[in-house]
């Protein structure tokens, strides 16, 4: 299932969703499995701030010496969005998984606005009132190249509507999962399958 004609993978960029951060359950796994299995990959997680502005800001000065032909990126909720958005901007097509991505952040979080909590910490930290038309206005018309974009959906989110996922990612691979929920908490089969999408092989035994 690995995308036609794609360069091997050497850089992977993994993007955390909202109030989430590097120490996510599913983005441990990953930089587990990468750093046991293919230490040859540069891999990157970084805690996004707040600000979508600031956010993308960040993405695009710390991959901008990346070669994007080999370069892969896998996002969770709105790190999915913001994937997406990077996906679009960059001239050359990446490889893009997208695990319960987040399709209308502006209509989603516009109840968040304020003072919130990190899940992983004790930090506190604004989610201004700016930054929802930030995500709105950042919001890629078209999903180009969809066979470059493999979706996670889990038909049981609990937080965002999966027919939102299944409607703007139709045409890309996709698995769609009966139950589930927004963490995906069986992570495990999707889990192969993105590795079989991004072609990360099983180099190390």
């Amino acid at each position: 299932m690995s995308a036609d004609g794609a360069q091997p993978v050497s850089h992977l960029l993994y993007l955390h969703g909202f109030r989430s951060s590097p120490q996510s359950t599913k983005a441990r796994q990953c930089r587990d499995w990468v750093h046991a299995h293919r230490p040859d990959i540069h891999w990157w997680c970084p805690q996004l701030p707040p600000s979508p502005r600031d956010a993308i800001a960040l993405l695009a000065q710390g991959t901008a010496e990346w070669p994007l032909a080999r370069t892969a990126v896998v996002g969770s909720s709105l790190g999915g969005f913001y994937a997406t958005v990077l996906a679009e901007r960059w001239a050359h097509a990446v490889r893009v998984v997208v695990l319960n991505p987040a399709v209308y952040p502006d209509r989603d979080l516009a109840d968040r606005i304020g003072e919130t909590t990190a899940w992983h910490s004790d930090e506190r930290f604004f989610f201004r009132p700016e930054y929802i038309a930030d995500l709105r206005d950042m919001r890629p018309s078209a999903i180009t190249q969809p066979h470059r974009y493999f979706a996670v959906i889990a038909k049981g989110d609990e937080v965002l509507d999966w027919r939102d996922m299944a409607a703007r990612y139709a045409g890309c691979p996709m698995q769609v999962l009966e139950g589930n929920d927004h963490a995906l908490s069986d992570f495990e089969a999707s889990f192969t399958a993105m590795r079989d999408f991004l072609g990360l092989g099983n180099r190390c035994a």
